[in-house]
């Protein structure tokens, strides 16, 4: 709540020291505990919220946490799949390690609170207590004040192509932590490992050669 008063009281700032707050033992530990209510499938190390409490959780979090401190974590390449579309078509998800999901989860605690006062009311995709449903009263409202105009639209593979680098400036327009950056550009960059129908795995790093796109289905996603 810090955070987010110090944004909105003053819209120009710019934070200079995030970073630390990332390994903090209770944001790791509620992070932890976000992607474990979440569930998801394990990524390319097959590693599951079970193998994570047989070795310990405490002791988990403690190896990321100084992987970080020492800046010396590095994310493991993103696990692709594929899921079906109401038109037929297939929707790529990037699926991360549980512990880059947990690095991820624990950026986001930090960042939200900053960014999400930036936003405006009319927003409210990827907002933290709002969804679509809201989204869909507010309209409703509206039309019985008068506002009969509705504009549907969607962009193609927005994921897909953001470009890294105005992402980055964007993100940059609220902190200035270089090693916040950094965290951020590494999992933009992540290569992607997918499986074809034999079983054979491929790794790309379409992303990192194209400076553009982000997997869909990450944590860090809403950022974007």
């Amino acid at each position: 709540m810090a955070l987010h008063a110090k944004a909105k009281g003053e819209t120009g700032y710019r934070f200079y020291a995030l970073y630390d707050k990332i390994y903090r033992d209770d944001i790791l530990a509620h992070a932890y505990a976000c992607c474990r209510s979440n569930k998801g499938a394990p990524g390319v190390d097959g590693q599951d919220f079970a193998d994570v409490e047989a070795y310990g959780v405490g002791r988990w979090l403690g190896e990321l946490a100084l992987a970080l401190r020492e800046e010396t974590y590095r994310p493991e390449p993103i696990r692709r799949v594929f899921i079906p579309k109401p038109n037929g078509k297939l929707r790529p998800l990037g699926i991360s390690t549980l512990r880059d999901r947990v690095c991820m989860t624990a950026a986001m605690l930090v960042l939200e609170p900053i960014f999400e006062a930036d936003l405006p009311d009319e927003q409210y995709a990827y907002r933290s207590g709002r969804n679509a449903q809201q989204a869909v009263v507010e309209v409703k409202e509206q039309l019985y004040r008068g506002h009969p105009d509705v504009v549907d639209a969607d962009l193609a593979d927005y994921f897909g192509t953001i470009p890294h680098a105005e992402l980055i400036k964007s993100v940059a327009r609220r902190t200035v932590d270089r090693r916040v950056l950094h965290l951020i550009t590494m999992w933009l960059e992540c290569s992607v490992e997918e499986t074809d129908k034999r079983g054979r795995k491929t790794r790309t790093t379409a992303a990192k050669d194209n400076r553009c796109g982000i997997p869909q289905g990450s944590p860090i996603t809403p950022l974007t």
